[in-house]
C-alpha cells in the first residue's frame, strides 16, 4: 500500500511565484505551492487572506499577472476557465451556486457541459446520433448520483432540498466533468454537525473511488486535520506556513493570524 502511495506522487499541480493585484491590493504575494497526485491539500487561513484568489488564480477567472501555475506539466496561466475544466479540473463554490427551478439531476448534468457537442445535423439525426450521447451523459449522471446517494431527491427541485444535500449537489455536479483535480470551496459552510460528517464521507469515498487530487478549502479545522495529509495556510495573500495538518494548524504564526499575538491582546 505504501509502495502504491509513493509511486503515484508526482506533482500535479505547481504553483511558482504566484502574484495577483486588485488595483493597489496585492491579494497574493510570490505564493508557491505543489499539489501531489492523490492527495488531499488543505488551504486555509483567516477571511481575507488570499485563499478564494488562488483558486481563482488556478482556474482561470483572475490569472496571475506574475509567477506561472501548471497543471499536469501544462501552464494555464493563459487559458479561459472552461478551457481549464477541460484541462480535468473541477470545482465548487462557497456560495452554493445552483440553477434554482431546475431538479436536481438536471443540475448534476450540467456538469457533462464540457463532453457536450451539440449540432444541428445531431438533431436533426437525434434517434441515430444524439440519443446515444444523451444516454451516456445520464448514466454517468446515475452514477454520481448513486456514489453521493441522492437517489430519493434525484427529480426534487434543488430550491426544494435542504442546505447539507444542495451542497451535495454541488459537489455531484463537480465530479460528473470527471475531473483528476477537484476543488471544494468551503463545502462544509453552513452545515450542522452530522451534515459536516456525511460531506466528509462523501469526499473521502469520491476520492478513493475516482481517483481524485482534492484541493479542500475549509474553515472547520477539526475537518482540515481529519483528512488533509498537508496543509497550507495563507494570510493578507502569504504563505505563513506549509506543513502536515497538525503541524501546520499549531504553528505560532498561523494561531497569531487567527486569534493574534499577545502584544494585539493587550
Amino acid at each position: 500500500m505504501e509502495d502504491q502511495r509513493e509511486a503515484s506522487r508526482e506533482k500535479i499541480l505547481v504553483c511558482d511565484n504566484v502574484n495577483r493585484w486588485f488595483g493597489g491590493l496585492h491579494a497574493l504575494k510570490s505564493i508557491s505551492v505543489s499539489i501531489e497526485q492523490g492527495e488531499i491539500y488543505g488551504l486555509v487561513g483567516p477571511n481575507g487572506s488570499g485563499k478564494t484568489t488562488l483558486v481563482n488564480a488556478i482556474t482561470g477567472f483572475y490569472p496571475p499577472q506574475e509567477g506561472t501555475i501548471k497543471f499536469a506539466g501544462k501552464a494555464l496561466n493563459d487559458l479561459k476557465p472552461h478551457r481549464v475544466a477541460e484541462q480535468g479540473i473541477a470545482r465548487t463554490f462557497q456560495n452554493v451556486a445552483l440553477f434554482r427551478g431546475m431538479s436536481v439531476l438536471d443540475n448534476i448534468l450540467l456538469g457533462r457541459h464540457i463532453f457536450m457537442r451539440p449540432s444541428a445535423l445531431a438533431s436533426l439525426f437525434y434517434w441515430w446520433w444524439a440519443q446515444r450521447e444523451e444516454i451516456a451523459h445520464r448514466a454517468k449522471a446515475e452514477e454520481i448520483i448513486d456514489l453521493l446517494q441522492l437517489e430519493s431527491v434525484r427529480d426534487e427541485p434543488v430550491d426544494v432540498i435542504p442546505l447539507g444535500m444542495q451542497k451535495r449537489v454541488e459537489l455531484a455536479r463537480a465530479l460528473c466533468a470527471e475531473p483528476r483535480f477537484l476543488i471544494l470551496d468551503e463545502p462544509m459552510s453552513g452545515m450542522n454537525q452530522e451534515e459536516k460528517e456525511y460531506m466528509v464521507r462523501f469526499i473521502l469515498d469520491a476520492h478513493e473511488a475516482l481517483g481524485l487530487t482534492v484541493l479542500l478549502i475549509e474553515h472547520h479545522m477539526d475537518v482540515v486535520t481529519a483528512i488533509c495529509e498537508r496543509v497550507l495556510v495563507l494570510n493578507n495573500g502569504e504563505k505563513i506556513a506549509e506543513d502536515s495538518a497538525h503541524e501546520a494548524i499549531h504553528d505560532p504564526a498561523v494561531i497569531a493570524a487567527y486569534i493574534g499575538k499577545k502584544d494585539d491582546a493587550a
